[in-house]
């Protein structure tokens, strides 16, 4: 079996820093390594300068195969939120991995529209959420749902269950953040100045002079950092907010819970699915609620405390990888 992940991405096999790539750079990185080990042919398509051949896996900058494309053969391609090669592999079938909402005006504008209904490539889809959101004029030959997977960093062998009281923004995008800033300042700080939040990811350019304020309050930006300081991170803290306005998986969520850390959220878009509350997540209803939810877990007591680390940690396995895998060889043998 000849696979072919397209990933149209700065990265390769040997850059630099692969312990900060994106969501969506990670998933194909990690699925090829898994493929790779199942006696399937993978290939690696980036937006690399060279040919690299590593651990059995050939990654190939996405250029070369669009101007060799008649010196190659696979049997089924798959391209994350892309639809650039499927002109050039007439007989591979096509699946196209959908990570983000892809609506008419965006697929048009994005030149996968028409690509898209001529070819009428699988989709997979990380989510129900996104696939129901996805529109039905986009006409895809079938549409099947595989959920992202943990990577393998954010496997945890031995569990922390004691715990500081900080609380962690991972989100990006900052819908949301001012007012949780806002209640942090007049409502959870004075109530308790042991409490700290932790705001990884978001890039807030604020002035020295209100940096200083901002850590006068327990409340720390620490900008992009490595996968590595966020596991650290995650296993050290109470739980994550991320309240899911416009979220089509939240990879954030499943790897803190891997960690033992509870999602403090809304319920909203793909979190509705994948939360269950007062199991792995905290359901708040609203801004004033979510105040109550953060009082709620700062003061609970240790059992509570340790079950819900449990079971955060119980619900991540259902998405590891050796088990999201097996779906996708599946695909491959159906489609």
């Amino acid at each position: 079996m000849n696979i072919l992940l397209s990933c149209p991405s700065k990265f390769s096999l040997v850059s630099k820093n692969l312990k900060k790539l994106g969501g969506i750079e990670s998933l194909n990185l990690e699925l090829a390594k898994t493929l790779s080990k199942k006696n399937i042919n993978v290939t690696l398509a980036t937006d690399c300068k060279k040919t690299i051949i590593k651990n059995k896996i050939t990654n190939i900058p996405i250029d070369k195969l669009k101007t060799n494309s008649k010196n190659f053969s696979f049997d089924s391609i798959v391209s994350s939120n892309d639809t650039s090669l499927y002109s050039y592999f007439k007989k591979s079938k096509k699946i196209l991995w959908l990570h983000n909402k892809l609506q008419i005006e965006k697929a048009i504008r994005k030149k996968n529209f028409f690509p898209i209904n001529y070819h009428r490539p699988h989709v997979v889809f990380v989510s129900n959420y996104l696939s129901n959101f996805t529109s039905s004029f986009l006409l895809f030959k079938k549409r099947f749902v595989i959920s992202n997977f943990l990577s393998n960093f954010f496997i945890v062998k031995k569990m922390n269950f004691d715990r500081k009281k900080i609380f962690v923004w991972s989100v990006q995008r900052d819908r949301g953040l001012s007012e949780l800033i806002e209640i942090w300042i007049n409502k959870i700080y004075p109530s308790d100045k042991s409490v700290k939040l932790y705001i990884f990811g978001v890039n807030n350019k604020i002035s020295k002079l209100k940096n200083t304020f901002l850590k006068s309050k327990n409340i720390f930006f620490f900008g992009r950092v490595s996968k590595s300081k966020l596991k650290s991170t995650y296993l050290n803290s109470l739980a994550m907010i991320c309240l899911g306005y416009d979220e089509t998986f939240c990879l954030n969520a499943l790897e803190a819970n891997s960690c033992g850390l509870p999602i403090i959220t809304f319920g909203k878009t793909a979190l509705k699915d994948y939360s269950i509350s007062n199991y792995n997540s905290i359901i708040a209803k609203n801004f004033n609620d979510l105040e109550n939810k953060i009082f709620y877990l700062s003061s609970l007591n240790k059992r509570k405390k340790d079950a819900l680390i449990k079971n955060s940690f119980n619900h991540s396995k259902k998405f590891r990888l050796n088990i999201i895998s097996k779906l996708w060889i599946k695909l491959f043998k159906v489609i």
